[in-house]
């Protein structure tokens, strides 16, 4: 079977580029696919984030998509429809040389236009965030723009639905939001890292992953942690990973003097971070999955996460391997978090269950999923 993935790029450290390259490699690997990743912004000298199996090919278009935020928005625009008009006419005239029998749009990037390529092959798209949350004009601070944004989510979800041969979701969640397309499937994300050592329930020590971006919540977590530290001086919070809200948070953190905090960057060696901890926290306003949360079940880690549309719901069982927390509610996170850092036998109690949590969401499983999914199409005339 021939696959075509149309990506942004494989060139940044992030969840989507992770599980993509992994999904790819098992294809080709496992399955004997032939595997063609089209990346779109990618520029041919900038290397993956990730390694792909030897076998798979790879183009980077290295459209300059992002080139249009130079410009204010009227000439942002016209920058923004050239650009889009170059991507599209690449991708048609590669998903044509290469002739595959999947095309597979992967997250929101050009998602209705991938929809819309005149080819022989299923189009597939697949969802890394929940639908709600896609497109938002969040940061947009001109009337104008939000209009705009808000006037074009609304054409860009009527041509996926329209124009996709299946939607793939994260969760049973996000699937009900698609009701006009197609074909929706639920297939989740699964995680390759291998575990050399399961997490020490002992320890007093608390993390985060995540880009250090709005929609992760870290604003938040500072202010649960900040009513909890005082009272355990002899715990610590280490929050890794890096993004545009650094500075603000490293600001947050000093101006309230805010003990046994750190903001640690990314890792190269994330397992390890995962070993060394007893708890870990997700405050994210939403997800599409949360592969950080999977991690942290299959190294054993106990967990507390806000019930924030889509993903947490679909991977924590509350009360059996962490705790689910009502959105934006401050106060019982931080008691729900108190609980357990207080409590070592619950700890070890939440430890072993969350490794058969995380089992139902073995690669073996999910990949057979994808497996079908593609067989199914093809026999659909």
């Amino acid at each position: 079977m021939k696959i075509a993935y149309i990506v942004e790029t494989l060139l940044p450290n992030g969840g989507i580029q992770r599980i993509l390259t992994e999904k790819a490699n098992y294809m080709s690997e496992i399955f004997n696919f032939d595997i063609t990743i089209i990346s779109c912004t990618q520029l041919p000298e900038q290397d993956n984030a990730f390694p792909l199996s030897k076998d798979i090919k790879q183009i980077n278009l290295a459209v300059p998509y992002y080139a249009q935020y130079k410009y204010k928005f009227i000439h942002r625009l016209y920058a923004k429809i050239t650009a889009s008009r170059t991507l599209q006419k690449r991708l048609k005239e590669e998903i044509n040389r290469i002739n595959p029998d999947i095309v597979i749009g992967v997250g929101n990037f050009q998602a209705d236009r991938i929809s819309k390529i005149d080819c022989n092959a299923k189009k597939v798209i697949e969802c890394h965030e929940a639908r709600s949350f896609t497109q938002t004009s969040h940061g947009h601070k001109s009337v104008l723009s939000q209009l705009f944004v808000n006037l074009y989510k609304n054409k860009y979800f009527q041509d996926i639905e329209k124009n996709a041969d299946a939607i793939v979701t994260l969760t049973i969640d996000d699937k009900k939001e698609w009701s006009n397309a197609k074909k929706v499937v639920t297939i989740p994300n699964f995680s390759l890292m291998s575990v050399s050592n399961y997490c020490n329930y002992k320890t007093k020590r608390i993390i985060s992953v995540g880009r250090l971006s709005w929609e992760k919540g870290y604003g938040r977590l500072i202010e649960i942690w900040k009513t909890i530290s005082p009272t355990h001086p002899d715990w610590q919070l280490d929050i890794f990973g890096e993004g545009p809200l650094y500075p603000e948070l490293k600001k947050a953190i000093s101006d309230n003097q805010i003990k046994n905090i750190h903001l640690c960057g990314n890792s190269r060696n994330i397992s390890q971070e995962y070993s060394d901890c007893s708890i870990c926290v997700v405050t994210s306003l939403y997800e599409g999955f949360s592969l950080v949360l999977l991690e942290a079940l299959k190294h054993g880690i106990p967990c507390v996460a806000f019930d924030c549309p889509c993903g947490p719901r679909s991977i924590i069982e509350n009360g059996c391997c962490g705790f689910l927390v009502e959105n934006d509610n401050n106060p019982e996170f931080a008691k729900k978090l108190t609980l357990l850092m207080e409590n070592e036998s619950l700890r070890e109690e939440f430890s072993k269950a969350a490794v058969k949590c995380a089992e139902k969401f073995s690669p073996s499983i999910v990949m057979l999923e994808w497996k079908k999914l593609f067989e199914d199409l093809i026999m659909t005339q």
